[in-house]
């Protein structure tokens, strides 16, 4: 544990500051952001899946929606939750161990930026995905390998960490709200709160993976004050 502690205090200290300000305004532009993710993953299933997307939309009370015709409904609908835990997962590793940071800010940009083009048509969705797109974009351009690897730092784990917070509030605690699950209960046989444990102990699996084998035995940035010169 010591050793876990020493290798990733930086990522602990982020996690707990995301945590501690999570329900403050601070963050609703990231947690926006999340919901956006979610959707996007169930956009990717259904167009993966044969299927087509009518609309894709987001709002300011952190909701979203996509529209579509055809594809694998199942894929479509479990790919929302899980989907977004993966691409959290992905972005957050991505971040810790490769150098390709302001590469994959300025691809998931780009992707934010596409999808408005095509397929957003609702005012705040679009000024906010044209916003944190472009944003992304001048992020990896005019910054360096440190910010751009913090920022997809927060971005991972708040997607990743959110994942199992949203399947209990939403399918367990309210398993009234026509969620993902209650839509895949009433349309492939279950109940929603059955659903909904599958995908809590699924993505628990995961992020556990993703700490015990992901993280390395080290991922700290350097400190400005700890790289000598010479």
């Amino acid at each position: 544990m010591r050793a876990f502690v020493q290798g990733h205090w930086q990522l602990i200290i982020l996690t707990v500051i995301v945590f501690a300000l999570w329900r403050t305004p601070a963050l609703i532009p990231l947690k926006i952001l999340i919901v956006f993710l979610h959707e996007m993953s169930h956009a990717i299933a259904i167009l993966l899946t044969g299927g087509d997307i009518l609309d894709f939309s987001i709002d300011q009370n952190q909701g979203g929606a996509v529209w579509s015709r055809g594809g694998n409904r199942f894929a479509s609908l479990t790919a929302g939750y899980l989907g977004s835990l993966l691409i959290g997962v992905g972005l957050l590793i991505a971040a810790m161990r490769t150098n390709a940071d302001r590469l994959i800010m300025a691809g998931l940009g780009c992707a934010m930026l596409l999808i408005t083009l095509l397929y957003i048509r609702t005012p705040f969705a679009v000024l906010f995905t044209v916003a944190v797109g472009s944003s992304m974009l001048l992020l990896a351009w005019k910054f360096g390998h440190a910010v751009n690897d913090l920022a997809l730092r927060v971005i991972g784990l708040s997607s990743m960490f959110y994942v199992p917070y949203d399947i209990i509030s939403d399918t367990i605690l309210r398993s009234q709200l026509r969620s993902d699950a209650r839509m895949l209960a009433e349309e492939f046989g279950g109940t929603t709160m059955m659903w909904g444990v599958i995908w809590l102990v699924i993505s628990i699996a995961v992020i556990g993976l993703c700490l015990r084998y992901g993280l390395g035995k080290h991922s700290n940035l350097p400190l400005p004050w700890s790289q000598s010169t010479t």
